[in-house]
């Protein structure tokens, strides 16, 4: 065991440590004798390890208190949804201008793409004017409510690394999501459910599995837990045939013994982490089947989310975010998979399966935004829509053939539309240009650094000093290139 840990402590005396010990910590020192105390290094986030998950507070008094994340796991057209291009329209059909073509990236165009313009008819709609397609006719009537970011940009251009990008702020695996670097730094109001909790639909998982939700080189306390709208809402919460809570108590209790000697004796605080975890397990055998049974809601709730209990589905896990939201759960995701949409088959085509999609996702979502209003939720809960990138503004032609039989757009890292709504975010705005043909950004690029650095500002935090040391370095969910908080779509 002691061989172990000091095996452990020397692989964290790096010559990197060293440097930002030695004159990086004295110049800390008189960054702090200043009263620059924003810039004298990462923040100290203290745990009580028997109580892992108890509130914290934020270096800075907050927007948001928690958020409920709409994944749409594929990347759906912002040109059929969001991001109106008539310029495009008028291009339909005709060859690829070659300045779109040169120096970038696909996954499947090849030789000269088809232009393709907007599939579905464009209205506007609110006091504020933002275009929304046909295809969201019930979420088009809460555009005052929404932010809409036009210009979200990203590095990656293939589903996976994109969606780790997106969720982790690393391209690679073994990084914490973003709800485990808020539930590490703030904790969670309910100690007797997860702080971060996921909802899969659409019938399988996204494309970098369990990572999205991972909790990387943070403490495994902090992973998001994934449940079901159908069945067993979280796996191994029943007990088996034979054992009943009484039984489950008085287990518990003599393994809570074991640990705790071990803990007096070799004084590991991931022991005392571990007997918490074990007893947050026994609560939630009890607290995680109230807040997922959603049979008792009121009919008129069933009617507005378009909800069937017992099933697996998209509104299902609206209405249960909703729920755990009310709950005190920090941070919720869902994921919803089935919007990659190429045109190379029918539930793969922008007039075929994306036209489900949008009639799946509809009146789910524009019931959530007044669910969570009329309960006076909205103010301190962000919403966040959106894809790990944007599609292309020519057809795809998979082999370099002139046409498909079904239509369909690959993938486009330069510009895509996400759209947020709720706390400390502007309501009716929308956020940056792209160009006429919706390929490339015009003004106001937000790259998705950008957009974790502004995410943690709405709770709180400066995004320099939320780190928590891991190879040498202050790991940062904005990691080690330029980020900057964007004020343009804060309230």
């Amino acid at each position: 065991m002691f061989p172990d840990l000091q095996t452990e402590r020397l692989r964290h005396v790096t010559r990197r440590r060293f440097l930002r010990d030695c004159p990086g910590g004295i110049g800390g020192l008189w960054l702090a004798a200043q009263g620059i105390s924003g810039a004298a290094g990462k923040l100290k986030i203290s745990h009580d390890p028997s109580v892992p998950l108890a509130p914290l507070l934020p270096s800075f008094a907050p927007k948001a208190k928690r958020i409920i994340y709409l994944h749409m796991d594929g990347a759906p057209s912002q040109l059929e949804l969001f991001d109106y291009k008539p310029v495009l329209a008028k291009y339909n059909g005709k060859e690829c201008p070659q300045e779109y073509l040169e120096g970038q990236r696909f996954a499947f165009i090849q030789g000269v793409p088809k232009m393709l313009g907007p599939q579905f008819e464009f209205k506007q709609h609110g006091q504020c004017g933002a275009w929304v397609s046909d295809r969201l006719p019930e979420l088009a009537k809460h555009v005052d409510k929404l932010c809409f970011i036009r210009t979200m940009q990203t590095d990656q251009f293939n589903h996976g690394p994109a969606q780790l990008l997106l969720h982790t702020g690393n391209q690679n695996l073994g990084y914490p999501a973003m709800g485990s670097w808020l539930t590490w730094g703030l904790g969670t109001e309910n100690q007797n459910l997860p702080g971060f909790m996921v909802l899969i639909s659409g019938g399988r998982f996204p494309r970098a599995g369990a990572s999205l939700w991972g909790s990387g080189f943070l403490p495994s306390v902090y992973q998001g837990v994934q449940c079901r709208s159908a069945g067993d809402p979280i796996l191994n919460t029943t007990n088996p045939a034979g054992i009943n809570r009484e039984v489950r108590r008085a287990a518990l209790d003599t393994l809570a013994k074991l640990n705790a000697k071990s803990h007096q004796d070799f004084g590991d605080p991931e022991t005392v982490t571990r007997i918490a975890q074990y007893e947050m397990a026994y609560r939630m055998q009890v607290s995680v089947p109230e807040v997922m049974s959603i049979e008792d809601e009121p009919a008129h709730i069933h009617e507005m989310y378009g909800t069937e209990p017992g099933k697996d589905s998209f509104a299902n896990n609206c209405l249960l975010a909703r729920r755990l939201a009310e709950s005190g759960v920090r941070f919720i995701q869902l994921f919803d998979w089935g919007w990659d949409s190429h045109g190379s088959n029918a539930s793969e085509a922008l007039n075929d399966g994306f036209v489900k999609k949008c009639h799946d996702i509809d009146r789910p979502i524009a019931a959530l935004l007044t669910d969570l209003e009329q309960r006076g939720m909205l103010e301190d809960t962000l919403v966040v829509w959106g894809g790990e990138f944007g599609r292309t503004p020519m057809q795809e032609n998979r082999g370099g053939g002139d046409g498909n039989r079904y239509t369909g757009r690959d993938h486009n890292p330069n510009a895509f539309t996400i759209w947020m709504a709720g706390a400390g975010v502007k309501p009716g705005f929308t956020y940056g240009e792209t160009d006429d043909m919706g390929y490339h950004v015009a003004s106001d690029p937000v790259h998705l650094r950008d957009f974790h650095a502004t995410l943690l500002h709405l709770f709180g935090f400066e995004h320099q000093r939320l780190a928590f040391p891991f190879q040498g370095l202050d790991q940062k969910l904005t990691g080690v290139k330029p980020a900057k908080i964007i004020p343009g779509f804060l309230a």
